[in-house]
């Protein structure tokens, strides 16, 4: 069983990656044509909401008293995992534009 602390730092881990993977991907925009440029700064902009969304979602749980940890983890486990769904479509809709 994880603990709060636990839990937030495999978010802030997987925050940190997709941060990282945001940077290439806007690397690799510059190359493509202007066309292709347009639809992957759309996309680019969705995911970045997206990390906002997830980032903003982990200081929830980082704010939520300790002692309500344990009725609010297996809520936040299953929207965490729902988020990370669509992120990651999200990034595969991104990346289709460069293979």
């Amino acid at each position: 069983m994880q603990t709060k602390e636990e839990y937030l730092a495999k978010l802030k881990v997987q925050l940190d990656e997709w941060q990282g993977d945001l940077e290439v991907l806007r690397g690799k925009a510059e190359t493509a044509t202007e066309d292709a440029k347009v639809k992957i700064h759309e996309q680019i902009a969705e995911l970045r909401a997206k990390w906002d969304e997830g980032h903003a979602r982990r200081e929830e749980i980082k704010d939520a008293a300790d002692d309500k940890w344990e009725e609010f983890k297996d809520e936040a486990e299953a929207k965490w995992e729902e988020f990370k769904v669509g992120a990651k479509d999200s990034f595969d809709k991104v990346k289709s534009y460069f293979s």
